[in-house]
Order: C-alpha cells, then structure tokens, then sequence
C-alpha cells in the first residue's frame, strides 16, 4: 500500500499501487486492455452505453493532474487549471497538467491520470482502456504536488471547476481517519462548502472513502453532501483496505477499486502518464488498487446519467436506488459493508426520473 504523508491540513490521494499480471474477460471494445477491466464489467458499464454515453457532460478530475499528451485521453480534455505551487501572487496557474508548474513528474503524480482514465479514456479506439463514460470530457485539475497538498487549494480547484461547467468532481483524495471531528466542529470546512457550492452549480460530487479499514468514510467524504464510495474486489467482496462506506446522510455506494495484494488483474487498469514506469509492464498503463479507483467508476456512471438531462438530485437518487448487493441481490438497500451497494450502470439509466 501506497500511503502519502498527511497532516491535518494537508489530504493526499487515496491509491495502492499494485503487483504482477493475467486474467482476462469478455468486452464489445477493440480497447486492447478491455478484457482486463473486470470493474467495468462489475459496474455494467456497456450494457448503459445504448442509452447514454456521457455525450455532452464534463468530469473534473481533482486530483494530482492528467496526462495532457495521453493518447488515450488528449482528444477528452478541456480547459483545465493548476493550483499548487503558483507562487505568492496566485491562485490559480498553469493548465492541470500532472507535471506541475516546475514541470517535473513525480512518481505519485500519475494517480490523477489513472483516475481519468476509469471516468472517460478514449473508447473503442484500438488503444489501452475503455472508460465507464466514453463520451464524457475531461477537465483536468492540479491540487495535489507529489500526492498531497492543501484543503484550501483542493477548495478552490472545486469552485473554479463548477464555475467554467463541471458536471461532475471527481474527488479520489481523503485525510487521515479521525480528522472528520475538523469539519465536524468548523475547524477547516473549506472542502465541504467548496462541494456544497458545486451543488448549487448543477455539479455532482464522487468522493472515495478511504484505505485503512476504519469504520467511516474520511473527509470529505464524511461530512460533505456529495457521494462516498467505497471499495470493491474482483469477487464483489468490500476490498480489505476500503472503509466501511458509512456517513451521517447514508449518500454511499460501493465500485470496484480492487484487491491490492495480488497480481496485476485483481486491480484496476488504467492510463498513466508514459514517462512513468509501468509497475505491470505495459508503457502509458497499469493497475492500482484503491476507493481512489472505486470513486471514478461512479463518477462515470453519475456522467452518464447527467448526459441524460437528470438533476443532481435524480442523478444521485438513480445511483443510490438501483445499486445491488452482492449475494442477497438488494438493491437500493443501505448496509454497513457496501452502502447502498455496488453502483449499476445499466440499471441506474433506465431508472424513472
């Protein structure tokens, strides 16, 4: 497991990196690495893409930036901004790439293009992976600088992103358990009025839950209005390093964020940037593990919902309705192990408004 240093002040992404290789599946996709994507199989991505394939919505990656030379992301992006690092006299800089203002790429920095690459890569296009929203665009936002960086930076990311269209923020980013009692008590409540503000623009926000096996999703997720997600394996089971998905307003679903332990096809294959290393040996990919991973499943099935005219509030009402829990086939059905249960794609977009 990947872990970035936090403090109070500081959230940093929510990723593991991952291990060795094999194991393929059925796709409809010529995407080369489609039949290792067992998550958007889980999730019920293709059989949704009939009705709605994102077409016209935008996903704000909040995140450490993407990859803006990513072939199997450059022709989903827009505009996107940067806001670590800008120096004393600004906010907001550059344009979201993953390098960051001095242009160097850390190592961690890949996570926010593994991100993209579950919410929208290029689909059906003979390279890499598909995405869950294959029409959505991506606008790529840089908060975080080698895996961590400030509330105040991440809040302002969020409004500046609401502000220029965002329908849905991705937010696979959490602090340290324990420090939900901030928000709780005013302290530093930055991030959650940052989405509450995105609300009020029409924005739909996806945040992870968390990796150390506590009993609630971190901040934000914990305290905010938008959507925590926890963590599935390959099997369907909660992942071991997931939090329970659990938060006062009970706004929590479950997708594939994979197993962490294993080999490379228990975890989540996605796009990372080309200069980095690939831990599975395949150059511009690799599999991580992670509710930073679960949380753009959802993201991308909340795209494809918002594609279809939906509120945010019909939006979060048909991902929370019709998810399923593994085994006793519930649907829209709260338990401590997979909230709501693990988000459908296919059901969720033939929902009533």
């Amino acid at each position: 497991m990947r872990f970035l240093r936090r403090a109070a002040a500081t959230v940093g992404v929510l990723g593991l990196t991952a291990l060795a290789a094999t194991t393929p599946a059925q796709a409809a996709t010529n995407d080369p690495l489609r039949p290792k994507q067992w998550g958007l199989t889980q999730v019920r991505a293709e059989q949704a893409w009939p009705t709605s394939t994102g077409a016209g919505t935008v996903i704000a990656v909040v995140d450490t930036g993407i990859d803006l030379t990513h072939p199997d992301l450059q022709g989903k992006l827009v505009p996107g901004a940067t806001f670590v690092d800008c120096g004393a006299q600004a906010t907001v800089c550059s344009d979201g790439n993953w390098k960051g203002t001095d242009g160097v790429g850390q190592e961690a920095d890949s996570h926010g293009t593994h991100v993209a690459g579950i919410a929208a890569a290029v689909t059906n296009n003979g390279l890499g992976v598909a995405g869950v929203a294959p029409d959505a665009k991506l606008m790529p936002i840089k908060v975080l600088e080698d895996g961590s960086g400030t509330t105040e930076d991440i809040a302002n990311g969020i409004r500046w992103a609401a502000d220029r269209g965002a329908d849905v923020i991705n937010l696979s980013l959490g602090s340290l358990p324990g420090t939900q009692v901030l928000s709780i008590i005013g302290v530093d409540t930055a991030v959650e009025e940052a989405i509450a503000y995105a609300r009020t623009k029409g924005a739909v926000s996806v945040i992870a839950a968390g990796n150390t096996s506590t009993i609630a999703c971190t901040s934000p997720g914990f305290s905010s209005s938008g959507l925590c997600v926890g963590s599935t394996d390959k099997t369907e089971l909660k992942s071991v390093f997931s939090e329970l998905p659990i938060k006062p307003d009970l706004k929590v679903l479950a997708a594939p964020g994979g197993f962490g332990y294993g080999g490379c096809d228990d975890d989540i294959w996605s796009t990372v940037p080309r200069e980095v290393t690939s831990s599975c040996g395949v150059a511009g990919y690799d599999a991580y593990a992670g509710t930073s991973m679960a949380t753009p499943h959802v993201a991308g099935v909340a795209a494809l919902l918002l594609a279809q005219g939906r509120s945010v509030d019909q939006t979060e009402k048909a991902l929370l309705s019709t998810a399923r829990t593994p085994v006793v086939g519930l649907r829209g059905t709260f338990t401590p192990l997979y909230g709501y249960g693990i988000v459908d794609a296919q059901a969720a977009v033939a929902a009533p408004r």
